[in-house]
């Protein structure tokens, strides 16, 4: 473990604020920490209001700058490699290892992915992101042009992504198409989680087997849609949540009890494949990770 240099999280208050002291609204706002953490924070000047130290009973208003400026602290082990699976000047694909957070969130600055490219590739964007506990592959832009044309063709749907998952039980169909809505609902540590929910947005994926073992399935899993933690969800609205998921169960709901937080590893998911348009040349490219021993099968993950 070692310590990072601090950050500051910086917000700019909309209507939400209205009603509330700084104090208040860090603590209903933010409720990874307890209000006692906030007073704490707050007495030791780390918490700033447009420009000025905070002391907790200020009223707030639309338009006003909040940040708490975190000190340095120690975080979590994690994963620090990765491997470079495509290169040019425009773009480079890389296959993230499970257990390595994407992008800074959830204690994690210094031990991310974007941290590790940074290094090497200063000018390097990720073009969108996959859990902690996912591997295999992101994608970075290296120029503004290519970050742009990459954003319009995933907001565009013309990235075919496929994923690869071991599944709880054995799947009883081939081939499944999942069109469960996901949106929030209630979790006892963070609030609200994203999980299967009648009233959240619209979500697609199909799956199909890979593989049968005892008491578990190999899938191959396409998601036309990107809602956070959508594969882990809508397999588990099938009756297969991933095998040692600690978050979702059968439904796509949380774990009854004390379930984990989404960021928890423990499961295997790998993003396989990438299929896109170059954004210079245009021309189709296809992009695969290797996959992991855990995930391994004799079939290629290919719809039937």
């Amino acid at each position: 473990m070692r310590f990072n240099r601090g950050y500051s999280y910086r917000e700019e208050l909309d209507r939400r604020a209205l009603g509330h002291t700084v104090l208040s609204y860090l603590a209903r706002r933010y409720r990874h920490s307890s209000p006692q953490e906030w007073e704490a924070r707050l007495a030791r000047g780390e918490v700033w209001l447009d420009g000025a130290v905070a002391g907790g009973g200020e009223p707030l208003r639309p338009g006003q700058t909040l940040v708490w400026h975190r000190p340095p602290w120690e975080e979590e082990p994690a994963p620090r490699h990765y491997g470079i699976v495509y290169q040019d000047e425009a773009i480079l694909a890389v296959n993230k290892p499970s257990g390595l957070p994407t992008v800074p969130a959830g204690g994690f600055l210094h031990n991310t992915l974007l941290s590790l490219v940074r290094e090497r590739f200063p000018g390097a964007n990720p073009v969108h992101r996959l859990g902690r506990g996912t591997s295999g592959l992101v994608l970075f832009a290296l120029e503004g042009a290519a970050a742009s044309r990459l954003g319009r063709a995933w907001a565009g749907r013309e990235v075919e992504k496929t994923y690869r998952a071991l599944a709880s039980g054995a799947a009883a169909q081939d081939r499944y198409a999942i069109d469960a809505p996901i949106g929030p609902v209630p979790h006892p540590r963070l609030g609200t989680v994203y999980a299967a929910n009648p009233t959240g947005k619209p979500s697609h994926s199909v799956a199909w087997v890979l593989e049968r073992r005892p008491e578990a399935t190999v899938f191959a899993v396409r998601i036309l849609t990107g809602r956070p933690h959508q594969i882990r969800i809508h397999l588990a609205t099938l009756g297969h949540p991933l095998v040692g998921d600690p978050l979702y169960g059968a439904g796509g709901q949380p774990l009854p009890g004390l379930p984990g937080l989404p960021g928890d590893g423990g499961y295997w998911l790998h993003a396989e494949r990438l299929v896109f348009p170059h954004p210079v040349s245009g021309e189709e490219l296809v992009l695969e990770a290797p996959v992991p021993p855990e995930l391994a099968t004799g079939a290629v993950a290919t719809p039937p």
